[in-house]
């Protein structure tokens, strides 16, 4: 079975989406078997990009005002503000928790440089940090070469620092197996004040990896995230450098 075929609540219905380029987890559509479906192959990347915004409503109202609206506003000269009370600056990062076969826990993430290792434990690796949302995003890499060593895997964004607004900083998770279309989860739902958001649950169940969307918003920061799946690490303050 292609493992663009998707489990949906029941299991009585498939999705076929063999032609698609990617795929967007959904709440309808949450889950996906990438051993069964031959993604739990080689280095999966996983990619955190964001963009930028210059108002607080304007562009999100535009976006779900129908056709109509957009086309109007396209005679309007548009008015872009480079900086000033209006502007959304915002730093996301990309982490990881994670909980091993032999029991070992901890996290990858920029803050405090914990970026991990891709061929010693937790076969995890950040690329690096972006501070400024640009085209290439952030990037971290799971080696599915050791994925028996893995029981779970959480992957999840934070706002380090800026405007707590996911909705309009347009994040976007992009996740790209070893084998198959990529993986979308988009993070624009309107939660005012939320500062993370678990995104994806990789879970080892019976020997097979399952992932699963999750998109919770929380309006801390790794510590609640801990707690709300049960982690039990140890948190503490941290900061990162001046650019």
């Amino acid at each position: 079975m292609a493992w663009w075929r998707f489990l949906q609540p029941g299991g009585a219905r498939q999705l076929d989406m063999a032609n698609a380029h990617s795929v967007e987890l959904t709440k309808r559509q949450p889950e996906v078997n990438l051993t069964r479906n031959g993604a739990a192959v080689g280095n999966m990347r996983v990619n955190l990009s964001w963009q930028m915004r210059t108002s607080d409503t304007g562009d999100w109202a535009l976006e779900r005002g129908g056709f109509l609206r957009r086309q109007m506003e396209s005679f309007r000269p548009h008015v872009v503000q480079a900086a000033g009370p209006a502007m959304v600056n915002v730093d996301l990062d990309l982490a990881c928790m994670y909980e091993l076969a032999d029991g070992s826990k901890g996290v990858v993430q920029p803050l405090g440089d914990f970026l991990g290792d891709l061929d010693a434990a937790p076969y995890i690796q950040m690329s690096g940090d972006d501070r400024f949302g640009g085209s290439s995003g952030e990037t971290m890499y799971i080696n599915f070469e050791k994925a028996d060593e893995f029981k779970r895997l959480l992957v999840f964004v934070y706002i380090y620092d800026g405007t707590p607004a996911f909705d309009r900083a347009h994040a976007k998770v992009e996740i790209f197996p070893g084998s198959g279309p990529r993986i979308e989860i988009p993070l624009t739902e309107r939660h005012p004040q939320a500062r993370s958001c678990a995104v994806l649950l990789i879970e080892n169940r019976k020997g097979e990896l399952w992932a699963r969307r999750e998109v919770k918003y929380v309006y801390g920061f790794q510590a609640e995230i801990d707690r709300l799946y049960g982690w039990g690490l140890q948190w503490g303050r941290g900061y990162k450098s001046k650019v």
